[in-house]
C-alpha cells in the first residue's frame, strides 16, 4: 500500500499538525510504514545547535520512519511569520520543484506518507505560487482542518471553492474546536456537512 495525504486547514492554528499527528499515529498503530512532512516552516528554535521547528518535532516523534531533516522539511525559517515573507528575509525563494522532489523520495520510504501544509490553503509560497499550487503539483488527496470557531462556516465553504477550483479531491474534513465552549457548536458542524455534501470524519475536542 502506497497512500498519502496532504492536510490543510481552514486558518492557520486550527489544529493541522495535531490532526496530522494522529492520523500517523492511527496508520503505525495499523501496522503501515508511515512518515510525516512539513514542506515549509515558519517560526524556529534552536535545539541542540539545530534550527528546529515545533511542529517537524511532533510529526517526527509520531512517525515510524525517520529521513533525513531535507526531505521531511525542506524549507524552515525562523521567524513565525507568512512563510514567502520570511523567505524573502532570508534571501531564499521558496520551489515546489524541490518540494516535490523530496516528497518523492519519502513515498519510496513509508507505505504512508501525511505532508502537512502552512497556514490556510492559499497562502503564498513565493510571488507567484501558494500552497494551493503545492497541492495541486502532488495531487494527492486533502483532508480539511477546520479550525471550529466562529466565522468557521464562511472560512470552510472559501476553502473547499479553492480545492474544487483547482479539481483536487477532498478526501474528508475534520472539525477542531478551536474555542472552548463555542456556541451551537454542532449545529455549525451540521452546516458545513449539508454546504459541502461532506460528513466530518472526526471531532476533535478542544484542548490546550
Amino acid at each position: 500500500m502506497k497512500q498519502a495525504f496532504f492536510i490543510t486547514g481552514t486558518d492557520t492554528n486550527v489544529g493541522k499538525t495535531y490532526v496530522a499527528c494522529k492520523l500517523i499515529r492511527d496508520y503505525v498503530a495499523q501496522g503501515f510504514k508511515v512518515i510525516g512532512m512539513k514542506p515549509v516552516a515558519a517560526g524556529c528554535e534552536l535545539v541542540d545547535g539545530e534550527w528546529t521547528n515545533d511542529d517537524v518535532l511532533k510529526l517526527q516523534a509520531a512517525s515510524n520512519v525517520k529521513a533525513p531533516r531535507a526531505l521531511t522539511n525542506p524549507y524552515f525559517f525562523k521567524e513565525p511569520i507568512a512563510p514567502h515573507i520570511a523567505a524573502e528575509k532570508a534571501g531564499i525563494k521558496i520551489e515546489i520543484e524541490v518540494i516535490k522532489q523530496a516528497f518523492d523520495e519519502l513515498t519510496k520510504l513509508a507505505d504512508i506518507l501525511i505532508v502537512e501544509g502552512a497556514g490556510g490553503f492559499l497562502v503564498p509560497l513565493n510571488e507567484a505560487e501558494t500552497i494551493a499550487d503545492l497541492a495541486a503539483v502532488l495531487n494527492i488527496p486533502i483532508i480539511l482542518v477546520v479550525g471550529m470557531k466562529l466565522g468557521c462556516i464562511n472560512h470552510t465553504l472559501l476553502t473547499v471553492e479553492a480545492i474544487k477550483a483547482r479539481n483536487l479531491m477532498l478526501d474528508g474534513w475534520i472539525a477542531n474546536q478551536a474555542e472552548p465552549g463555542m456556541s451551537s457548536y454542532d449545529e455549525n458542524v451540521a452546516t458545513i456537512a449539508q454546504k459541502i455534501h461532506l460528513n466530518c470524519m472526526a471531532n476533535c475536542p478542544y484542548s490546550l
